[in-house]
């Protein structure tokens, strides 16, 4: 489905999109602030599988992430909107003007659509200079012009001093600031990124990240940024969209999407490693909770209300980073989940400590070295462990996806809002060990609220 690791497929791929001599590819385009839209509907199959491509979608300018699983469609949709592949049916505009549409047999090539597109192999012509690599898709510009261009870019990407070096002796950060600088060169109307930062250290992508964003501040344009990273979704994205099987699960901002996910695919892609079956027993609207019981057990949880009714089936996800640990019954406090357990296992992860806890079930936590030695923490240690109620996520499996399907997906056209909130910095497997849960068995179900020991 992907040309991933392909690099001769991603050249043939930048001869098709950035014909040089063709005056529509080099159009200038100074950041009018129009907005992408329309709807893809492809059609996309593979030896182990085959499923449908199918996007509404209303993109302003600004960054939006496209973020999913491997073989989720994210390559797919940029393919379409860049004309390297045609959609079965649906349409594809930026502003009035019309790339795709089969009703009007319209259906414009890639160089023919103002597009700018980084591909994962990065698709730089090894035989040419750093400067030759900017100036293929400009060629047909008059030279003052050309130039001008192109100095400002290589010093906008500060790659000015590699001008005249070859693919061959650059970084991979170096490397990859080529790429988008020859994106960006012949002044797109959309920007179409795909994994453009995959394989570099924290510190490089930032850079480079810092550089897109002020470049894009400076001439807003529409960018899709495709990416598996979490830490890239809260660096750049001011929008989000999650992709499963070529269907939108989830969209909205990162915050919204990743910190408070609704659907269990997004919780699971967003790093949350505790997820489990529960029912729900009892509501308190004036409280704003409700209490589930976790499947298998006589365990009780209490978490934010939700339109849910007693007897309904939900998956609760949390986050190892949100549970804290205590090394005796804390008293008065606010928080509503306490209950008693044991350490099963310690491993640490650089500065960041792991420890599993038994109080019934497993529960993975995370929690700084300094804290770990605080509370003296070995296997088999007793531990007292809290959950803040809000720190619990309640999600309804395929419910969002089919709401989300039948409707487009709009951004808000909000600039200049990029996120810098990071993430649990590790992401770990859910285990099938994670399927129940004790809480303290102190309960008044009568009221439906549960009272806790510390309270």
């Amino acid at each position: 489905m992907d040309n991933v690791g392909n690099p001769a497929a991603t050249v043939r791929k930048m001869l098709q999109f950035s014909k040089p001599g063709n005056g529509a590819s080099v159009s200038a385009h100074t950041g009018d602030g129009t907005t992408l839209r329309g709807s893809v509907r492809k059609l996309v199959s593979s030896p182990d599988s085959a499923f449908h491509v199918d996007i509404d979608f209303s993109f302003p300018p600004g960054i939006t992430i496209i973020f999913g699983p491997s073989g989720a469609g994210k390559t797919t949709l940029l393919d379409c909107i860049a004309g390297l592949v045609s959609p079965d049916s649906g349409s594809i505009l930026l502003g009035d003007q019309v790339f795709f549409d089969p009703k009007a047999n319209i259906n414009l090539s890639p160089a023919n659509r103002r597009i700018g597109y980084v591909f994962q192999d990065l698709g730089l012509f090894p035989h040419m200079t750093v400067e030759e690599n900017i100036q293929y898709g400009i060629a047909n510009l008059a030279p003052p012009e050309r130039k001008r261009r192109t100095n400002e870019i290589l010093e906008s990407f500060h790659i000015a001093s590699q001008a005249t070096s070859n693919p061959a002796k650059l970084s991979g950060g170096e490397k990859q600031r080529v790429a988008l600088a020859r994106a960006l060169v012949s002044e797109p109307g959309v920007l179409l990124l795909d994994e453009p930062l995959s394989g570099l250290d924290a510190a490089i992508k930032t850079r480079i990240i810092k550089d897109l964003c002020e470049r894009n501040s400076s001439r807003p344009i529409p960018i899709l940024y495709v990416t598996h990273s979490r830490n890239e979704v809260f660096a750049l994205g001011e929008h989000i969209l999650v992709l499963k099987r070529g269907k939108v699960i989830a969209s909205g901002t990162p915050q919204d999407v990743m910190n408070a996910p609704r659907h269990e695919a997004v919780a699971q892609m967003a790093g949350f490693e505790n997820v489990f079956d529960a029912e729900v027993i009892g509501t308190d609207e004036h409280l704003g909770v409700m209490v589930c019981q976790i499947s298998g057990t006589d365990n009780l949880l209490e978490v934010p209300l939700a339109h849910c009714n007693p007897g309904e089936r939900v998956r609760i996800a949390l986050r190892a980073g949100d549970i804290l640990l205590a090394g005796e019954r804390p008293k008065a406090i606010s928080t509503r989940n306490v209950f008693p357990g044991k350490v099963v296992s310690l491993r640490r992860h650089d500065y960041l400590m792991e420890a599993v806890v038994d109080t019934g079930s497993l529960f993975r936590t995370h929690l700084t070295l300094g804290s770990s030695e605080l509370l003296l923490l070995a296997p088999g240690n007793s531990v007292w462990l809290l959950i803040k109620t809000h720190s619990c996520c309640l999600l309804r499996s395929g419910k969002e996806s089919v709401a989300l399907e039948d409707s487009t997906t709009e951004i808000a056209d909000k600039r200049n809002s990029v996120a810098a909130i990071v993430p649990s910095p590790l992401a770990l497997d859910i285990s099938s060990k994670m399927a129940d849960l004790r809480v303290t068995p102190d309960m008044d179900l009568r009221n439906h609220a549960p009272r806790r020991q510390s309270v």
